[in-house]
């Protein structure tokens, strides 16, 4: 069985929308038919599990008519594999296909997915995960420190070479296009690849430490997308942001099955889905589909984000990536990205488990510390080495001067 877990809300009954939700979303039509048999629905027919009856919402998710009481809870249904199978597209479409169409409810979301031992296999998975990034970037024991070039649109490919050559001197281990640049007129990722890749090898042939960058190759034709992803392989470079929304389950599938590149996902679009707290889909359930797609690395946001998303939530998400679907291979690197500096690592550190698997994403707290990209990479792996050690941010910038000058200038929150 796949069991799907749902968030309702209603001034009506929580047993019959249950109820209505299992028909609707298996066997279920508005008048009975002669071919729904009793042993087609011991087949195939969805079934209620349990539910959990929640306090009462104090106001609709949806606008609806009469004044509550507005009842939740959370109902685990039940849906026998042989009516969906191992198909990702046939999961999402009984996940939500029709469920956010019944009347009567003010407020639906899925909070939890379980996959039954049938899709262990089906998919193939993260192809580099977490040991393939530690491996590919010679980073071990603490968190792989990255960058983003900045400002996100605009630069030509010189002018981003340019940029990119003072990363890759200041020390960083990894370097990601901005998702929202692909392959524009002013950058086309061809030139982009052919101005970046020889600074990246040249470091490596003097250096022996590959950078590694993520290079934008988004796109809505698959065909056109693995063009893109051949670029970079074909120069030798190592990693692809893949704005997943956008490319879609097929682009994604397409992708992984062709690519010999690490895949960061970038999850942009995604507060569409979740941002009310009453309605869409967690990303816990959201992001199973994605890792068994093959998502390597998955940017999540950060403690004190510069986006809306509340530190508890950022940490969900890190336990989401971080925990088996059906072994530790298919998990994926957290990436913890979105005004982050390294006055966050302590907090990060604590509340993830104190791991240092992840990949930790700064852009204004790298390139615009006072004294440059390079003091600003070595500030954050001071904070996370003081992370480490547990010891106070201010008592280690005593005597690491990078580190104090990025609590002067980033420690009020805004700047990063």
């Amino acid at each position: 069985m796949i069991t799907l877990t749902y968030r309702i809300e209603t001034s009506e009954s929580i047993e019959a929308l249950a109820a209505k939700i299992a028909s609707d979303q298996s066997t279920g039509t508005f008048v009975a038919l002669p071919g729904e048999t009793e042993e087609l629905k011991a087949r195939v027919a969805a079934r209620v599990l349990a539910i959990r009856h929640l306090p009462d919402a104090e106001r609709p998710s949806l606008p609806e008519d009469g004044d509550g009481p507005f009842r939740r809870a959370d109902v685990d249904i039940a849906f026998p594999f042989d009516a969906i199978g191992t198909d990702l597209s046939a999961l999402m479409t009984i996940a939500i296909g029709g469920t956010y169409s019944i009347r009567g409810l003010s407020g639906i979301r899925v909070v939890d997915m379980k996959l039954p031992d049938d899709y262990r296999g089906a998919h193939p998975g993260p192809q580099f995960g977490v040991a393939g990034s530690r491996r590919l970037t010679g980073v071990e024991g603490r968190p792989i420190i990255g960058t983003i070039v900045k400002p996100a649109l605009g630069l030509r490919p010189h002018e981003t070479a340019a940029m990119v050559g003072e990363l890759i001197a200041a020390g960083v281990d990894f370097i990601k296009d901005d998702e929202k640049l692909m392959s524009p007129a002013y950058s086309p990722l061809a030139e982009r690849v052919k101005a970046i890749m020889p600074l990246i090898l040249d470091h490596e042939q003097k250096t022996g430490k590959k950078v590694m960058y993520a290079f934008g190759i988004s796109h809505a034709d698959p065909d056109e997308m693995m063009r893109n992803h051949d670029l970079v392989a074909k120069a030798d470079g190592n990693c692809a942001v893949v704005n997943i929304n956008s490319v879609g389950f097929g682009g994604m599938a397409y992708l992984r099955k062709r690519s010999s590149l690490v895949l960061h996902a970038h999850r942009n679009g995604w507060d569409i889905l979740t941002r009310h707290p009453g309605l869409g889909m967690d990303f816990k359930v959201w992001q199973q589909f994605w890792r068994l797609l093959g998502v390597d690395q998955f940017q999540i946001n950060g403690i004190a984000s510069k986006y809306w998303e509340p530190d508890a939530s950022f940490v969900e998400s890190f336990k989401a990536v971080t925990t088996p679907i059906f072994s530790p291979d298919d998990c994926a690197l957290p990436v913890a990205g979105s005004g982050q500096w390294g006055g966050q690592a302590p907090e990060t550190y604590e509340r993830t488990g104190r791991t240092v698997d992840l990949l930790y994403l700064c852009g204004g707290g790298i390139v615009s510390h006072p004294g440059g990209p390079g003091a600003g990479v070595r500030a954050v792996q001071q904070a996370w080495q003081a992370a480490v050690d547990g010891i106070p941010l201010a008592d280690f910038a005593l005597n690491h001067p990078e580190l104090a000058r990025s609590i002067e200038k980033f420690g009020d929150g805004k700047a990063a």
